[in-house]
C-alpha cells in the first residue's frame, strides 16, 4: 500500500493551528474595514500572460517560479504567484474605474499563492498572503496611510519589534537614468559578480542590488544611490511621503539599495522588517509600494496604484518569535453529560435545543462513564455542564452546573427547550456574583 503524502512545499493546516489563521484573518478584516477597504476574491489561476505582462518577463517569478501548465483547451494557465496582477486584471475587466465607483477604489484579499521554488523555512510552494490594493490616487497621503495601516495591523496583533524601511524607485525617467548609471558602475566588475547577477546586469540591473550573494554585496554597498537620480516630480513625491510619516510620528528608515522583485513598482516602495532575534534571514514580513503603470499595462486607463502583501506563514513565525499568544476563540458554552443508553435521544434533543438558541454545545458520543465525560467537559473549558441520567429523564428535569462558581441547579426540561438563553444568563450571573462575594 503506497503511503500518500501532501505535495512537496505544502502544509496541512490542522485544527488547533487553523484557529490562529482565523484570528489573523479576522483582525485584518477589522483593521482594513476601519480604513474603508472591501474584500475582493479573484480566481486562484489566471492566464499566464496576465502575470508575465504585469510582473515582467525577466523577473524570477516568471522565469523560474511560475506554476504554469496548458489546460485541456491548450490555454496557457498559471496558478497565481501573487495578488496584485490578478486584481489589476479584475479592475480593468470589471471597469471598476467607472464613474459609479468611489475613488480611490480600495480592496483587500487573502488566500493561497503558488510559486514553484525550492522549499525552505518560511518559503512554500503554496503559501498564503493577506494584501491590499488602492487604485486611482496619486496622492502621497495614500502611500502613507496604507503603510500606516500595515503597521497598525501588526500592532493590533501585539508585535513590537518592527521596522518600517522605505525607498523611492522614482518614475520612468528616474529609472532610465539610474539604470544606466548602475550599468556603468557594475560593468567594470562584471567578472567578479555572481552568475545570477551577471545575468541580471543586462536584463534587470536593479535586481543586482537585491542580491544576497557575498560576492555582490561589496559592490552593492558602493553603488550609486537612486535617490540622487530622482526627477523633480519624483523627489517631491518622496519628500512629501517622508514629511507625512514625520507628521504622524511613524518611525522609518530610508534604504536606497532596497528594490522590489517585480517590475511594476514606481515611486514609494517599503518593507516592514521584524527585529525579533529568532527571525534570522527571513526578516521581511510585509512588502509593497506604488505602481502607477500596471493598470494601463493590462489595457485599462492610466491609473495610479498602491498596495502591499504579507505572508501569513511568516507572520505566524514572527508572532512565535516575539512570543505573542494568540487567544483561543473556541468557547464551549455547554457540555451535556448523558448517563445510560436510554438518555441518548434526550441528550441529542438538549444539545440541539441549546445550539438553536445560538450557543455552542457538545456531548459524549462514545458511551463513556460519567467520570470520563466530566473530564471532557473540563478539558474543553465548558461554561456549564448539564447532566441527564435515567432518574432525571423519568422526572423530565436536568441538572445544570456552572463550572466557574460550582453552583448547581435543577431545571425542568421544558424550561430548557423554551428558554435556555434565560437559564444560561441566570447560571452565569450566579457565577459572577459568587466571584465578587469571595
Amino acid at each position: 500500500m503506497m503511503s500518500y503524502q501532501r505535495p512537496k512545499g505544502t502544509n496541512d493546516i490542522l485544527p488547533g493551528e487553523s484557529e490562529k489563521w482565523q484570528f489573523l484573518e479576522e483582525t485584518a478584516r477589522l483593521v482594513f474595514r476601519d480604513y474603508q477597504f472591501n474584500e475582493i476574491r479573484t480566481p486562484i489561476f489566471e492566464h499566464f500572460e496576465v502575470i508575465a505582462r504585469s510582473v515582467g518577463d525577466t523577473t524570477d517569478i516568471v522565469s523560474k517560479e511560475m506554476y504554469d501548465f496548458h489546460d485541456k483547451g491548450e490555454r496557457h494557465i498559471t496558478l497565481r504567484p501573487e495578488g496584485t496582477a490578478p486584481i489589476a486584471r479584475s479592475y480593468v475587466e470589471n471597469k471598476l474605474f467607472g464613474p459609479e465607483y468611489t475613488k480611490p477604489y480600495k480592496v483587500f484579499y487573502m488566500g493561497p499563492m503558488f510559486r514553484y521554488e525550492r522549499p525552505q523555512k518560511g518559503r512554500l510552494r503554496q503559501f498564503h498572503q493577506i494584501g491590499v490594493e488602492v487604485f486611482g490616487s496619486a496622492n502621497p497621503a495614500t502611500d502613507v496611510e496604507t503603510m500606516a495601516m500595515a503597521m497598525d495591523f501588526y500592532q493590533q496583533l501585539g508585535l513590537n519589534q518592527l521596522r518600517l524601511v522605505i525607498n523611492s524607485l522614482g518614475d520612468k525617467e528616474t529609472r532610465q537614468q539610474y539604470r544606466q548609471a548602475l550599468i556603468d558602475y557594475l560593468v567594470p566588475h562584471e567578472a567578479e559578480l555572481s552568475e545570477d547577477s551577471k545575468r541580471r546586469l543586462h536584463e534587470n540591473p536593479l535586481r543586482v542590488l537585491d542580491s544576497k550573494d557575498k560576492r555582490d554585496q561589496r559592490f552593492v554597498a558602493d553603488a550609486p544611490s537612486i535617490l540622487d537620480y530622482l526627477t523633480p516630480e519624483a523627489k517631491h513625491h518622496f519628500d512629501t511621503v517622508v514629511a507625512m510619516l514625520d507628521a504622524l510620528g511613524v518611525a522609518y528608515e530610508i534604504d536606497s539599495t532596497m528594490v522590489r522583485g517585480l517590475d511594476y513598482y514606481t515611486h514609494t516602495i517599503f518593507e516592514i522588517m521584524s527585529d525579533a532575534p529568532k527571525m534570522g534571514a527571513q526578516a521581511t514580513i510585509c512588502a509593497g509600494g506604488r505602481y502607477n503603470h500596471l493598470v494601463e499595462e493590462l489595457g485599462g486607463p492610466e491609473t495610479p496604484g498602491f498596495g502591499f502583501a504579507l505572508g501569513v506563514e511568516r507572520l505566524l513565525l514572527t508572532l512565535e518569535a516575539e512570543e505573542v499568544v494568540i487567544p483561543a476563540l473556541n468557547q464551549l458554552d455547554a457540555y451535556v453529560v448523558g448517563l445510560g443508553q436510554e438518555t441518548n435521544l434526550a441528550v441529542l434533543k438538549v444539545v440541539q435545543a441549546i445550539r438553536n438558541f445560538g450557543f455552542s454545545a457538545d456531548r459524549d458520543f462514545m458511551d463513556r462513564k460519567a467520570k470520563a465525560q466530566f473530564k471532557s467537559a473540563d478539558k474543553q473549558g465548558a461554561q456549564l455542564v448539564l447532566t441527564l441520567g435515567e432518574t432525571e429523564l423519568a422526572q423530565q428535569v436536568i441538572n445544570i452546573k456552572s463550572m466557574a462558581s460550582r453552583v448547581e441547579k435543577q431545571f425542568p426540561l421544558t424550561a430548557l427547550y423554551d428558554h435556555f438563553d434565560e437559564i444560561y444568563d441566570e447560571m452565569t450571573t450566579i457565577m459572577i456574583e459568587q466571584g465578587e462575594d469571595k
